[in-house]
């Protein structure tokens, strides 16, 4: 029980120092993107935090397996540069048993990568997509800057000459617009107002723009007339309800939906959300081998090797996930000749660790 827990707690805490490094620079790096679009206006700035945290799922469910794997190597290497697995070894503990011990803290990262990738993580996408479309379509005063034209998406831009104190009107109001006559021909609509406010349709949950004293322009490419239309209160609606939004993609359907889906690109993300949880399993039969250093090599002598070695089994997986959505590869055998392939190179690196002797 001693030797469980102080190999545990070794392995863990590696774990923890690697994910936490990786988990910072990967954030880290999303961030910057979030902060540059909302600097350009894109996004307001006071929804950053809820993107991060709910994008963090996604993270962990890539993390979390290779903080593992490494936690494992990094900590055995140890245990091996000072002799000790040598000495457990001797004391009776064998190569099994270092295995078995190594598999309860699996156990416990693989429950908690199957928890993203199986509910957290579609649930985070689904949130920040519809947020993020949401914005995309709709002017928002908390992302509109004044005596800036700014583009909104969907050939909306916007400019506002100022705002009130308390941001809920806007002063002197520019939008251009691309749209599509009923005819289907394109056309280009401006409107200019001196006022407007944003509000919510109850019943529909529609957003709407009402702007006040202002005039309406129309052209057509390649028409020498415009519609010109005066207005003393005008409605533009800026945004759907969340309902009316396209968000049908695999990777942001629920799990229990995957099961029911027969589509390939279904099918493909079912299978990488089950493989994650048994990716923790097979890299722990993999670091187990690779952990075994002499000392005279140092911790880091197969640190490389056993990254490359994650990183073709990661490529693989994504590979045959784009692949299998395409219907370049077939669904009944999917992602599941990668595991097995990695779970017999893991089986024949043990037995060949066995035998030459786990202690060197």
């Amino acid at each position: 029980m001693i030797i469980f827990r102080y190999l545990t707690r070794e392995i863990l805490q590696t774990m923890a120092a690697v994910a936490g490094v990786l988990l910072l620079v990967i954030m880290g790096s999303r961030f910057i993107r979030y902060f540059a679009n909302a600097a350009e206006g894109e996004i307001p700035l006071d929804i950053l935090g809820t993107l991060m945290l709910f994008h963090l799922p996604g993270f962990l469910e890539l993390i979390l397996p290779l903080a593992f794997f490494l936690g494992i190597l990094l900590a055995y290497g140890q245990l091996y540069l000072n002799s000790e697995i040598t000495v457990l070894v001797a004391c009776g503990t064998s190569p099994n048993k270092l295995l078995q011990v190594s598999l309860v803290p699996a156990t416990v990262v693989a429950v908690l990568v199957g928890l993203c990738s199986l509910w957290l993580t579609p649930a985070g996408a689904l949130h920040n997509e519809v947020m993020l479309e949401k914005q995309r379509s709709q002017l928002d005063f908390s992302a509109l800057t004044p005596g800036r034209f700014q583009d909104f998406g969907g050939g909306r831009t916007a400019y506002t000459e100022a705002l009130t104190e308390d941001d809920s009107r806007m002063q002197e109001v520019f939008i251009s617009e691309r749209q599509r006559r009923s005819d289907g021909t394109p056309s280009t609509v401006v409107t200019r107002a001196a006022a407007g406010y944003q509000t919510v349709d109850p019943e529909t949950g529609s957003r709407f723009l009402v702007l006040s004293d202002g005039e309406r322009y129309s052209v057509a490419p390649g028409r020498a007339q415009a519609e010109r239309l005066e207005f003393g209160s005008y409605a533009v609606r800026l945004s759907r309800d969340e309902e009316s939004l396209d968000l049908d993609e695999p990777e942001f359907t629920t799990t229990a939906a995957l099961l029911a889906d027969e589509s390939t690109a279904g099918e493909a993300q079912l299978q990488w959300r089950l493989g994650l949880p048994l990716m923790v399993f097979i890299l722990t039969l993999l670091a187990m081998p690779l952990s075994r250093v002499n000392p005279r090599q140092g911790r880091f002598a197969k640190l490389l090797p056993a990254i490359f070695l994650y990183v073709a089994y990661l490529s693989l997986l994504l590979a045959a996930l784009d692949a299998i959505a395409r219907g370049n590869w077939p669904a009944t055998l999917g992602m599941w000749p990668i595991h097995a392939t990695f779970l017999a190179i893991g089986l024949a690196m043990t037995l060949q660790a066995q035998r030459k002797g786990m202690s060197g």
